[in-house]
């Protein structure tokens, strides 16, 4: 089974897409922000990790960049609701630091890419 590591300040973030996700048939870890994530994260047991953007303590830029030390090749999805300037902004400094995909918030849940879909590899 895939597992999937949701990073978000929002515990209803956390929520929802962890019973999405969860409905879909992956198994999902949650962390509140990026230094849980790291401490969490282990590229051995998860294939995904969907992080937001704007986050207290760290944010997601500096995520994904730790992320990114402990595993070159991890896939990332990165997500925003905006914060001082639009949302498309931040997704757009994110896709330079490679994530896969990215969404603003609220994310519309016919669009989750095929790759997070039950019976798509991951």
């Amino acid at each position: 089974m895939s597992r999937i590591l949701v990073v978000d300040d929002e515990e209803q973030i956390r929520r929802i897409l962890r019973l999405t996700l969860e409905r879909a048939g992956y198994a999902v870890d949650t962390a509140a922000d990026g230094n849980e994530a790291v401490a969490i994260f282990d590229p051995a047991r998860h294939d995904l990790v969907i992080t937001d953007i704007v986050m207290p303590e760290k944010e997601g830029i500096e995520t994904i960049q730790e992320l990114r030390q402990k595993s070159a090749g991890v896939k990332i999805i990165a997500i925003s609701g905006g914060g001082r300037i639009g949302p498309e902004e931040y997704l757009d400094w994110a896709r330079r630091f490679g994530v896969h995909c990215t969404f603003t918030k609220p994310i519309d849940r016919r669009r989750v890419p095929p790759s997070t879909r039950r019976g798509s590899r991951l």
